[in-house]
């Protein structure tokens, strides 16, 4: 379930609260009194047995003795009592409830006890929060069903919180400055309603324009990542995660496992879906200060003005620390306040207003830098003195905006008493203050990481890769070969042979079982020759001398085996070697060594690891983790992350590192992980890398029998699956598959083909123009909760395919309903592509589960209504005063459908 029932939970019509308590500094109690005193219009009804009244209203013996069933119960009793009480409520058919009370065992080790509980709520659809809740407020609806020490006013901003103490620190914050909220949230263990059930329902909150969340953990990976990339993309997201750990990396067998800490990952996962992360919660005020002033931004430099230059020069500093920059100012706004501004003004960003600065010049500064070219936002900052009011240029700066309300202006107004009197007309105005530069900055530089999510979130991406059949075939056999003689490490070159069969290329590395081999080896490469143990007990093979590099000949290379072999066995009797390999030095002039692979996240599943190699690549901790699937966008994002990136970028003589193929190698490893379940860690370590070509030198490979497929990913892959061949009336062969984020300039293309009546019927509305952010929507879908389907040329190759129609369904959270939309390019229609598209597209409906397939059709659109017929749908007559059809599909009633002619 996801937020099925949820009409109950949060927007109830009457509230019966089950432990309700007349003895003050209870729990019972102060529920009782929040509930009564929210103004709730709805019923409000008591339960306690032992009392008759409880702040003048009539209490309920028992859940079986109130006059109605509830919406939503409040469940305060002990924990031993909650079963019973859960099993009474579903009895009476209620369908939502919030558990206050604790003593169920850790979230991690929940107790029998509430795995009862939940199993008693299933059979009648109860939606549960908690346990260990500390409730809920819906401040426009007057519901205050929590035990909080603050009641907030009703606002725009959603706060989601594991923990009741963060919701209590908030509130009582937001009280000070008068900041409202839509929602307030504990989710307590979350037994059943999680994160990913509240943010499918607050992006589809109206009353709902940023969301905080407060995380411990996250559980259901996969559904939390659907749900967050939706709620992202339409207003702003921001999480704060505690208890960062890396402990789970300790049992790691590969480089790549250690690296991949818990907290990284996490991080990676917060940025693929759009999340803006903060550390601390005194960034989340920061931030929430600036989201309830309403400030957006579009560029990404800050311009300070300031009346004294010690305040700019510290917001530089930190503005530096935080990694943003300064706006450039260009020649006219320069031009302008040099008319403005006395001579002695600083001619650069700070803009050092001097301190006899009053409300004039600033509000003048101010408009000459309403039009700033590349200015993100502007910090204004006021010193106070003997000769200048603050409450006076307060009041011109918050005329300037209420004048120019689309600028983005922050506020730091110095020392208490004057930020004390700046207040009001900020917060009047919409204007975020703040009580140092430093934070500010701070709020400043979280907005334009905001927006950089947003951005990399429409990037589009290169033309995909393409893994032959033959060659995924080949590596699963090699894989199930190894899983067969009981290994779980695959030999140096078993895993090279992997790394070959997925096209990275591999330095020519031969096996030899003795020293007479390896020797023989060596002298046919001839030259320096690296020389390396072969065990499946040892996995870092350099840490017990098991790699040998740089020899000469033979000889030197038949002693160096012997010895190697010698050592092994002088450390333990349990460590079994099975040979060598031997490979040619690989020429390190001008080359990086890097470091690239595969690990696996105890919450989210493979992960793709990039950053500095060698053997020292645990020291230096230069790394950064993607989620697959990856394109090559998201892979290069990957790169931009680390240190070692701006050296691979080039610097004086050396040059540039082949940026495209390192992005390809990520690329096909996430590839690897999509195709080739089995693979636990990969580990290509070091992956050398010269200004012409990039070569693995060393590979390792952890593998463990399948389990889970696909699901063990928390992004859902590339469909494969769905593609399918369709041969139309004309005798053309088409491929319809589910559409890619590299189609998008083929979508656009299309689109552009396509007549504008048609685009009008197809979106009930005039589409003039079909913009970048609008392609990478319809491209860049969740494979979980929408699906979209192209028709291209048979052979085409992804990226490069042209695009004759698309289908799109879009499923509701719980799985049940949804809404189809198609378009065929215009010199397409009658030739049946319409027919091929639909047909493929409830094919697909029927196999994911769907109980029902609907749409919206124009009454003039005749050919669409004519399709939906013959297809099985059932169209009911139009309103009156209405132009649009309701069409709906029965999935499963379709026992066949026609595959008439359009």
């Amino acid at each position: 379930m996801t937020t099925r029932n949820f009409d109950k939970l949060f927007r109830p019509k009457s509230i019966a609260l089950i432990g309700a308590s007349a003895k003050p500094g209870t729990v019972g109690a102060v529920l009782c009194e929040n509930l009564l005193s929210g103004g709730f219009k709805g019923e409000v009804w008591l339960v306690n047995p032992n009392r008759a009244a409880i702040m003048g209203r009539e209490t309920f013996a028992s859940v079986a003795g109130l006059p109605g069933v509830p919406d939503l119960a409040i469940v305060a009793v002990k924990a031993s009592r909650v079963p019973e009480t859960i099993g009474a409520l579903c009895e009476r058919g209620c369908r939502a409830a919030v558990v206050v009370s604790s003593g169920f065992g850790a979230f991690d080790d929940t107790s029998a006890v509430f795995q009862d509980v939940l199993e008693i709520a299933r059979p009648c659809l109860m939606r549960i929060l908690g346990p260990n809740s500390l409730g809920f407020i819906a401040p426009h609806l007057g519901i205050n069903a929590s035990f909080a020490a603050t009641a907030p006013k009703a606002g725009d901003i959603a706060l989601v919180s594991q923990s009741g103490t963060i919701i209590n620190t908030m509130l009582d914050w937001a009280q000070e400055r008068s900041v409202g909220f839509s929602q307030v949230v504990s989710l307590g263990d979350m037994a059943d309603v999680d994160f990913g059930d509240m943010l499918d329902f607050l992006s589809g909150d109206r009353r709902t324009r940023a969301i905080f969340l407060y995380a411990e953990n996250i559980t259901q990976a996969k559904k939390f990542m659907s749900a967050a990339r939706i709620a992202s993309r339409t207003r702003p997201v921001i999480v704060i995660k505690s208890g960062r750990t890396a402990a789970g990396s300790r049992a790691a067998l590969s480089h790549t496992g250690a690296l991949a800490g818990s907290d990284i990952v996490y991080g990676a996962a917060f940025d693929r879906a759009g999340l803006l992360r903060v550390n601390k919660i005194e960034e989340v005020f920061e931030t929430a200060e600036t989201l309830a002033a309403g400030v957006r931004i579009k560029g990404d430099g800050l311009t300070i003005v300031t009346n004294g230059g010690a305040a700019g020069v510290l917001a530089t500093d930190a503005l530096e620390a935080y990694g943003g920059h300064l706006t450039a100012l260009d020649d006219t706004v320069l031009d302008a306040l040099d008319r403005l501004l006395p001579p002695q003004w600083s001619r650069s960003n700070p803009i050092d207003l001097l301190g006899d600065a009053d409300g004039s010049r600033y509000a003048a500064a101010l408009e000459a830098l309403a039009g700033q070219n590349g200015q993100g936002a502007i910090l204004v900052i006021h010193s106070p003195n003997a000769v200048t009011s603050g409450p006076e240029i307060a009041g011109s700066v918050s005329a300037f905006k209420n004048a120019h309300k689309t600028v983005p202006v922050l506020a730091n107004w110095l020392g208490a008493r004057n930020a004390r009197s700046a207040r009001g007309a900020f917060e009047e105005n919409g204007i975020a203050a703040f009580e140092s530069p430093s934070k500010a900055v701070r709020a400043f530089t979280h907005l334009v990481r905001y927006q950089a999510n947003q951005r990399d979130l429409m990037e589009t991406p290169e033309a995909g890769i393409y893994i032959s059949g033959f060659a995924i075939r080949a590596a699963r056999d090699l894989i199930d070969t190894v899983l067969a003689e009981g290994r779980a490490v695959m030999s140096e070159p078993e895993s090279k042979q992997l790394l070959r069969l997925f096209d990275i290329p591999v330095i020519e590395t031969r096996f030899a079982r003795d020293a007479e081999e390896a020797a023989r080896h060596a002298a046919a490469f001839g030259g320096a020759v690296a020389l390396k143990i072969v065990s499946p007990d040892i996995a870092h093979k350099s840490d017990l001398g098991g790699v040998r590099l740089g020899l000469r000949g033979p000889d030197e290379v038949a002693e160096a085996a012997r010895r190697m072999a010698a050592d092994i066995a002088a450390l333990s009797r349990d460590l079994s070697l099975t040979g060598f390999t031997v490979q040619p030095m690989a020429d390190l002039t001008d080359a990086q060594e890097l470091i690239a692979g595969i690990a696996t996240d105890e919450t989210f599943g493979p992960v793709i690891l990039f950053g500095r190699g060698g053997r020292a690549v645990e020291v230096i901790g230069d790394r950064a983790v993607g989620l697959p699937p990856l394109n090559s966008a998201l892979a290069r994002r990957i790169i931009d992350r680390t240190q070692v990136s701006k050296v691979l970028a080039g610097y004086g003589s050396v040059p540039a590192a082949p940026s495209g193929i390192i992005t390809d190698i990520l690329v096909r490893l996430s590839e690897m992980v999509v195709h080739l379940p089995q693979i636990v860690e990969l580990d290509i370590n070091p992956l050398l890398v010269r200004s012409d070509s990039v070569l693995a030198l060393d590979g390792h490979v952890a593998v463990r029998p399948m389990t889970g497929g696909a699901d063990r990913l928390s992004i859902r892959p590339y469909p494969h699956a769905l593609e399918r061949a369709s041969e139309l009336k004309d005798g053309e062969r088409y491929v319809l598959r589910p559409i890619r984020p590299d189609d998008e300039t083929a979508l656009a293309e299309m689109v552009s083909l396509t007549d504008p009546d048609d685009l009008r019927l197809r979106f009930m509305g005039p589409m003039k123009q079909f913009p970048h952010e609008m392609a990478a929507r319809f491209t860049q879908i969740d494979y979980d909760r929408e699906m979209a389907l192209v028709a291209t040329r048979s052979g085409a190759a992804y990226g490069r395919a042209e695009v004759f129609g698309v289908v799109r369904l879009i499923a509701d959270p719980e799985n049940e309903k949804a809404e189809y939309a198609v378009l065929v390019r215009s010199d397409m229609k009658g030739k049946g592509l319409g027919y091929a598209l639909m047909n493929a597209i409830l094919d697909y409906a029927k196999q994911r589960g769907l109980k029902q397939v609907y749409g919206e059709i124009l009454r003039e659109n005749t050919n669409m209504i004519r399709m939906a017929r013959n297809l099985g749908f059932e169209t009911g007559k139009f309103e009156l005063g209405s132009d649009v059809a309701h069409v709906v599909f029965d999935v499963d009633k379709a026992a066949g459908r026609r595959n008439d002619d359009e």
